[in-house]
């Protein structure tokens, strides 16, 4: 389908395509209201020239000649928005002998005006102004002839141009705005969107790289215990079996969440589903780290952690699991200590500690996209949070982060 626009004076325009613009626009109710008050108009305008003219005691050649043409002027009016200017043109020909056909052309003249271009109008109304001078020489018959009626036609002129170009450029302005405001709702939605994004990539690298780094921890130690008993060897393999299911889970339930807000692309208010963990999923957390084979000990004081906000929770939840990774990342085998405390107007306080460095890795290190930390600051930036990360005076790593907890 071919597109064209319609230039303006002040460079907007109106697109229509090659079909609209061969049938003419698509008129509204509205449109036809207003096309069948102006027929009237110009009916109405007629009869009262008639009838003036028969009591003036015009030839009856003439006023029934200016009557048909007002007649004619005012059916061209039902083609006024399908052909302006042409209509235009013919009716100002008319209404440089019809009288009847002056009050014609200057809704013509308005119309013009408010769809077409400021040059183009400004041609039309300066042929107007002509022929309203014109007139006087070929009519003298109406009245007694005086230059004062021509500078009125002038000025009528020149008031319906102006209107019609006050009524163009507020159309424009409306336009602009709606287009503003389109263009705003499209950004605000593609924000939405990208930050929805955003959301679903931290989940993903926070829910994978735990479980990924469980797996390289057990495999790289049944690899530097090839003789292990075999005892030793089904509980490893039952921990590489049991996080692999897991990280299947948790990356077909993120994928799931992918799709569905995928298939809402209209919709800002997307969250992610499940996996949400809650600081009361905390215990579960350090027991499957146990069980992989570090050494973690963690330090509780909320007595109900299920009591903490979910939001908040989430947030620790998601600090203490990247603490843990990265120290198995990077301080393989080391003891970890974890410290939860604080209460409702306090705040809730994380601490995860580990030495470093410590000794010698034995293993491959485990790769790293080096965004964990940047993540948690981006996470606790968003609930209210303070986060610090480092290394202390006694040689220990140490993660710790303040999160609002509101009464």
């Amino acid at each position: 389908m071919i597109v064209k626009v319609r230039p303006s004076a002040d460079g907007y325009g109106d697109s229509v395509t090659q079909a609209e613009e061969a049938r003419g626009p698509r008129r509204a109710p509205r449109d036809w209201a207003v096309d069948a008050l102006c027929f009237l108009l110009g009916i109405g305008f007629t009869a009262l020239v008639l009838i003036d003219g028969t009591d003036q005691q015009i030839p009856t050649v003439t006023n029934t000649v200016d009557a048909t043409l007002g007649g004619l002027a005012s059916l061209g009016l039902w083609l006024r928005r399908r052909w302006p200017v042409g209509v235009a043109v013919i009716v100002g020909l008319f209404a440089s002998y019809s009288v009847s056909a002056s009050g014609v052309a200057l809704i013509t003249l308005f119309t013009v005006a408010v769809h077409r271009r400021l040059g183009t109008a400004v041609l039309v109304a300066a042929f107007y102004a002509l022929t309203s001078l014109f007139t006087l020489l070929v009519r003298p018959d109406v009245s007694p002839p005086t230059w004062l009626q021509g500078v009125l036609g002038v000025v009528c002129v020149v008031a319906v141009l102006a209107l019609g170009m006050f009524v163009r450029a507020r159309r424009q302005l409306a336009l602009v705005e709606r287009e503003r405001a389109e263009s705003e709702q499209e950004l605000r939605v593609a924000q939405a969107r990208q930050m929805e994004r955003n959301r679903l990539a931290r989940e993903m690298h926070d829910v994978l790289a735990h479980r990924l780094s469980l797996l390289s921890l057990q495999s790289g130690a049944l690899e530097l215990w090839p003789d292990a008993p075999p005892a030793e060897i089904a509980r490893a393999a039952g921990v590489i079996r049991s996080n692999a299911h897991g990280a299947l889970e948790d990356l077909r339930e993120v994928i799931g969440v992918l799709r569905s807000a995928r298939a809402d692309d209209d919709r800002t208010d997307v969250v992610p589903e499940p996996p949400q963990p809650t600081l009361a999923d905390l215990p579960m957390l350090i027991d499957e780290s146990r069980k992989a084979g570090m050494q973690v000990e963690l330090e509780c004081d909320v007595t109900d952690l299920g009591a903490v906000p979910e939001a908040v929770g989430r947030t620790a939840f998601r600090i203490v699991q990247e603490g843990l990774t990265n120290a198995r990342k990077h301080a393989d085998h080391a003891a970890v200590s974890v410290a939860v405390q604080g209460a409702a107007a306090d705040g809730l306080t994380v601490e995860i500690r580990n030495p470093w460095p410590v000794g010698v890795a034995h293993t491959t290190p485990i790769p790293g996209a080096g965004m964990g930390i940047i993540g948690l600051a981006e996470r606790t930036a968003l609930t209210g949070g303070r986060l610090e990360h480092g290394r202390t005076p006694a040689g220990d790593f140490r993660l710790w982060t303040w999160l609002p907890w509101p009464t």
